[in-house]
């Protein structure tokens, strides 16, 4: 059986251009509409004493045939003798460029319409650079409405001249340009007679021309968490970690690695409503699959096939992005970056160069991006994300910024920048491929022991009664028959710089670090075991915090300050003043763990 190939191609261009009615005027001139369809838009059209467009038969929303603008992507299926293609129609309107994104960033070609009268315009260099963003390739440029010029080749030729230069300045060469008009037909389907200066492709040739990109599910694999779910009743104790596959093919037995933690799994079994579970998944398919042994994911982690190309990790960006927002892009405002199925506050870190997508002029002192904007700039987010970059794998670089619900902004993440944490984010990645461990999961250690695995981190400027704390807490916890260990350090004892600011100047910067790895180490031993472990430590800064975090490889920590508020450098849960005595700091702490459901009783 000789299965058709399938192609996604988006048609744009400045408002009023022409895109809907080259795509109508193909439709019609192959026979591809419903039987009927176009003899009832021309009686309508009459009926209202409107003169008939082709546009019209794309243009089905009364608010757009009133406006004459095309406001959503619309997607049009087509099929020529080669394959089948779906055509999403992007708007033009300068503003709906928001819903142009969303049509291209699914193509792998694209058709730009430009007016042969009105000439190169604003939004037609906006949507180029929009097309170049995405990282499409493929593009033919429709020089439309040659009726209105007398098919005049001088004016074409001046059109390929000027557009021609833009797109070298965009590095996009190979472009296909070809002269239309899309009212009277000439060079959609057929050859136009009117123009026989022209011997090169119509419309219709040139799709079939278009080189289909490699499928998704023949790339590395890739699947966003979406979510994890959990059974209990009829003994049933799977964890199905669920997502639609974003490329690649997933595998029951397959190796895989979870980022950005880089813990490992291996797959015992695709899940299904069927009685015969798949062997596998291809790109495209919601999926949900059960581990051979238990790891911690959660919604917005990103899994990657051992052996394959594996995605970056990282919390600063360089990225390409479009501002749409009303209001700019300025640095010190926070933001949400959606990413897959991630979901993380952003801020702007830099702008390396703002760029006018009219003219491609470019300012590199300006520090903020304004609406329509396109910018090469930092992105700084809370904490560290999984993404390709756009030259590895474009389906899984790509992002939208949220503000106040609404989408303002998005892009391509060019490459990953290092930041202070990046060389410990590696060695716990590689600590958390190489390492094995066993196959008890921790939801059956929670149901022998009274607790859940959890780290609790107490410190404080100066003075012993953290450690205090720690013990009391710690004797509270094992009289409720939970596994806990407590370790405090002092710095009389090691010698280290974990003392006030007067004895930290006497030690080295490599000390601290060591010692922050140590206790980071401890404390995954004892979380792995499904313990509770009781850090105590002086100064604590939100840096190492950060280094503890990416060591023990999870989310589950209670961060506690005690003394003054000012003098703590992270954002603690708990806040505990040193004149409160010992067995109330102890009542506090056990009340934030219960609400954290930390305790089985």
């Amino acid at each position: 059986m000789n299965i058709r190939s399938q192609m996604t191609i988006v048609i744009t261009g400045h408002v009023d251009h022409g895109k809907s009615t080259v795509i109508g005027r193909m439709l019609a001139d192959t026979g591809s509409l419903p039987e009927g369809k176009l003899d009832k838009v021309r009686r309508d059209c009459e009926r209202n004493s409107k003169p008939f467009e082709y546009a019209f038969l794309l243009d089905a929303l009364k608010d757009e045939q009133s406006q004459g603008i095309t406001i959503d992507s619309a997607r049009v299926f087509f099929s020529s003798k080669e394959r089948d293609y779906i055509i999403m129609d992007a708007p033009g309107h300068i503003e709906f460029l928001k819903n142009m994104v969303t049509g291209a960033a699914r193509a792998e070609a694209a058709f730009l319409v430009i007016d042969a009268a009105e000439g190169v315009q604003e939004n037609s260099r906006r949507h180029g650079y929009i097309l170049s963003m995405l990282g499409i390739r493929q593009l033919c440029v429709v020089v439309n409405k040659m009726d209105l010029v007398d098919y005049s080749k001088k004016v074409y030729q001046q059109v390929v001249r000027r557009y021609s230069k833009f797109l070298k300045n965009l590095e996009i060469e190979g472009v296909s340009f070809v002269p239309v008009s899309g009212r009277e037909g000439d060079n959609i389907a057929q050859p136009s007679d009117k123009m026989d200066w022209w011997t090169g492709d119509t419309v219709l040739s040139l799709l079939d021309k278009f080189r289909k990109e490699a499928t998704l599910e023949k790339l590395p694999f890739r699947m966003s968490v979406q979510d994890v779910y959990k059974f209990t009743q009829q003994d049933d104790s799977r964890r199905i970690i669920a997502g639609t596959i974003d490329t690649g093919t997933l595998h029951r037995g397959d190796e895989l690695i979870l980022y950005p933690s880089g813990k490992k799994c291996q797959v015992k079994q695709i899940e299904s409503f069927i009685d015969t579970p798949p062997l596998s998944a291809e790109a495209g398919e919601a999926t949900g699959f059960t581990m051979e042994d238990q790891i911690y994911a959660k919604r917005g982690d990103v899994l990657a096939r051992v052996g394959e190309i594996q995605p970056s990790v990282a919390s600063v960006l360089r990225v390409n992005l479009f501002w749409l927002g009303r209001k700019p892009l300025e640095q010190g405002k926070e933001y949400i970056l959606k990413l897959g199925t991630d979901r993380v506050k952003v801020q702007l870190f830099d702008t390396l160069r703002v760029i006018d997508a009219s003219n491609l002029n470019t300012d590199t002192m300006k520090k903020m991006v304004e609406r329509h904007d396109v910018a090469d700039c930092v992105l700084s987010t809370q904490r560290a994300v999984a993404f390709d970059r756009v030259d590895v794998q474009p389906t899984t670089s790509r992002f939208v910024i949220v503000d106040d619900h609404e989408i303002v902004g998005g892009g391509i993440i060019r490459e990953a920048i290092k930041d202070t944490l990046t060389e410990d984010r590696d060695k716990a990645m590689e600590l958390n491929r190489q390492w094995q461990i066993g196959n008890i999961p921790l939801s059956e250690k929670a149901r022998r022991y009274s607790n859940k695995a959890h780290l609790l981190v107490i410190s404080s400027h100066s003075g012993n009664k953290k450690d205090l704390l720690g013990k009391a807490l710690e004797r509270r916890l094992y009289d409720r028959q939970c596994q806990v260990f407590y370790l405090g350090y002092h710095p009389e004892e090691v010698g280290s710089d974990f003392g006030d600011s007067r004895r930290r100047k006497k030690n080295t910067a490599h000390q601290r670090e060591e010692l922050v790895h140590r206790m980071a180490e401890a404390a995954r031993l004892v979380l792995l075991m499904g313990g509770i472990f009781i850090l105590a430590a002086n100064d604590l800064t939100r840096q190492e915090l950060d280094v503890i975090s990416l060591v023990v490889a999870t989310k589950k920590i209670t961060s506690c300050w005690l003394g003054n508020k000012e003098l703590c450098d992270f954002a603690a849960d708990i806040y505990m003043s040193e004149d409160v005595q010992v067995e109330d700091l102890v009542k506090k702490i056990e009340k934030e763990l219960t609400n954290k459901d930390i305790f089985n009783s």
